[in-house]
């Protein structure tokens, strides 16, 4: 019998390879979710050393070692953070003081709604329950309360740890800058050369420190702006809203509707006039309108504009796999893969998958044509 006949047919080889792979990255994320407790660190260690990145490299420029540099960065910006924690800390803590009274006049004014609710939900159960047979009741079953001092030793440990390995991740990567990523990528992938693996990364780097810094500018503003309309609404601790603002802008869509949830639930409980209710409401919906419709599209621009749906899904699945830390990481990977794609071969279709539409696409260029007389 010939050796031809043992072959195995190309299609078959190719499914098989095919289901391997699949199986393979389905074995990673069950990994990545199970483990979450240690790779989320990493991840955002990984994040934090591209965006602190450009002004490492900057100081290494003038001749300052690498590591004494990444030490002076990070010691700056943790400090810078911890700062702004401090700046914030007093009137959160009189909204934390505070919420047993918030609630309860929060309750005091939706009760006429809540009661209007019930007179509806016992005619429902009224309706449902006409000629249904009666079933006894048996009392609920519960199990005995899980141990919190465990809990909370549980989680004060997983937080230090997490915190400590950031840290530490996070000098290193800086320390090393990208050619020991790039070589560390290289030495996982056979096909990839490290110069190859060493461009990427800077372009990966230059692409999201500058996503990042836009960003950052246009948060500052927008946060600037929230404070200043809840200043002139007389609205209670209007700093405290506007950095809220600023922060929460971080995250696409969902940040911007958590604050004007809670602009309007402080507003609910510290006014009783419903025009100034609802006239701080939109304040913050037309800044939020003027800064993803407007400033956003001018500044950050096309190329780094991803899909609202992609984007969306990002953040859906990201704070289902690793919660706040996920959804946090969502954007930015989104950016480094849309980068990733234009440098390669064969990134065109994941290209047009993670693009912005045409109506994205219109609305920039008229943007763009608008400021281009504005300026002229």
């Amino acid at each position: 019998m010939s050796a031809d006949t043992y072959n195995v047919p190309e299609g078959r080889s190719t499914r098989g390879e095919t289901t391997l792979k699949a199986l393979a990255w389905g074995a990673f994320g069950l990994l990545l979710y199970e483990a979450h407790v240690a790779f989320v660190p990493i991840a955002l260690a990984l994040l934090f050393a591209l965006i602190l990145s450009s002004p490492v490299e900057a100081l290494h420029r003038w001749h300052i070692p690498r590591s004494a540099s990444a030490l002076l960065i990070l010691i700056t910006t943790l400090a810078l953070i911890g700062g702004a924690i401090e700046l914030l800390s007093t009137p959160a803590q009189h909204w934390f003081a505070s919420a047993p009274q918030t609630l309860q006049t929060i309750k005091q004014r939706i009760t006429p709604v809540a009661r209007f609710m019930h007179h509806l939900d016992e005619l429902r159960g009224s309706a449902d329950s006409l000629g249904a047979p009666r079933i006894p009741s048996r009392p609920a079953v519960t199990g005995p309360a899980p141990a919190d001092p465990d809990v909370l030793i549980d989680a004060t440990r997983d937080a230090l740890v997490g915190s400590v390995t950031f840290v530490i991740v996070t000098l290193f990567l800086l320390a090393g800058g990208p050619p020991m990523m790039a070589r560390m990528t290289a030495a996982f992938v056979d096909h990839l050369h490290a110069g190859h693996v060493l461009d990427l990364i800077e372009k990966v780097r230059a692409e999201v420190g500058k996503f990042y810094l836009t960003t950052t500018l246009i948060n500052l503003g927008l946060g600037c702006a929230t404070a200043g309309v809840m200043l002139a609404w007389d609205m209670p601790n209007p700093y405290l809203w506007g950095a809220m603002a600023a922060l929460l802008n971080y995250i696409p869509y969902v940040g911007s509707g958590t604050t004007l949830l809670v602009i309007s639930v402080v507003a609910v409980v510290s006014f009783t006039g419903l025009g100034r209710i609802l006239g701080i409401a939109g304040s913050y919906v037309l800044l939020a309108t003027i800064e993803g419709q407007i400033v956003q599209p001018l500044l950050v621009g096309r190329r780094l504009a991803v899909n609202p749906l992609v984007v969306f899904l990002a953040l859906w699945f990201g704070g289902m796999f690793w919660g706040i830390p996920g959804i946090l990481l969502s954007t930015p990977v989104l950016v480094a893969i849309k980068v990733i794609a234009e440098h390669s071969e064969h990134g065109g279709a994941l290209l047009k998958f993670l693009g912005p539409n045409q109506g994205v696409i219109e609305r920039e260029k008229k943007l763009r044509e608008f400021a281009r007389r504005a300026t002229d």
